[in-house]
């Protein structure tokens, strides 16, 4: 295959799952539409210099564009994937002993509602808490479209996500978060270091077993109600 039909691909199934138009990329990557979808149809030579402004509009390294994680091609952020409502989608618990505060969300958010919806829940436990108090644990293994491919958040989502974790970091000591792929832990990298909570954020991606030991580890618990290996 030809490289730059390769990598227009690439573009195209990492701009799908952040549920991000064609529009929307080129706006964040400060180009025009019209170069975005010629990068995508694998007409265009591109440039160092814009490979970079299209990783940072994605929020990911540049490296990244050339692992070997790949998804379709479909488009995220449908109507089917928000039939079931978002509140019956998050589970959340606090563990007052270990003074650990997890939550699990399956499926996507729509858009900042649903992010509202989750930060005053968790604001609201953390308020009772004191500067770096409580450990974080969050599961984000069962984000996933209708179609059952992992997705990121769209840049709606993670930009009020930067705003929620300025706000979180005066509560936790450590946050991790499982991720459902490398894409998603390229973007919460990108989320954290915007919202300086980088040096406590740990955002992992490995087998199962494998990515729920690590976690159970660095908290010292031995179980947990809902967030297990599948």
């Amino acid at each position: 295959m030809d490289i730059r039909i390769e990598f227009g691909q690439r573009i195209k199934e990492l701009r799908a799952r952040s549920g991000m138009s064609q529009e929307h990329l080129a706006y964040r990557a400060g180009l025009d539409r019209s170069y975005i979808s010629g990068v995508e149809r694998g007409e265009r030579n591109v440039s160092i210099i814009n490979i970079e402004k299209i990783a940072s509009a994605l929020q990911i390294g540049v490296a990244y564009l050339f692992s070997g994680e790949r998804f379709s091609l479909k488009q995220a952020y449908q109507p089917k994937d928000f039939i079931v409502p978002f509140k019956d989608r998050v589970h959340y618990t606090l563990d007052p002993d270990k003074k650990l505060l997890s939550f699990q969300v399956n499926g996507l958010a729509s858009g900042k509602q649903d992010v509202e919806y989750m930060s005053n829940i968790v604001l609201g436990i953390c308020s009772a808490y004191g500067k770096d108090e409580l450990d974080v644990l969050v599961d984000h293994r069962g984000m996933v479209t209708s179609d059952g491919e992992p997705v990121v958040y769209s840049p709606e989502v993670a930009e009020r996500a930067v705003q929620f974790q300025q706000e979180l970091t005066a509560y936790s000591k450590k946050v991790l978060v499982l991720c459902n792929s490398e894409f998603m832990v390229e973007q919460l990298n990108h989320v954290a270091k915007s919202s300086g909570i980088f040096d406590k954020a740990s955002h992992l991606f490995d087998k199962d077993r494998d990515m729920v030991g690590k976690a159970y580890e660095t908290l010292d618990i031995h179980d947990h109600p809902f967030i297990r290996t599948n």
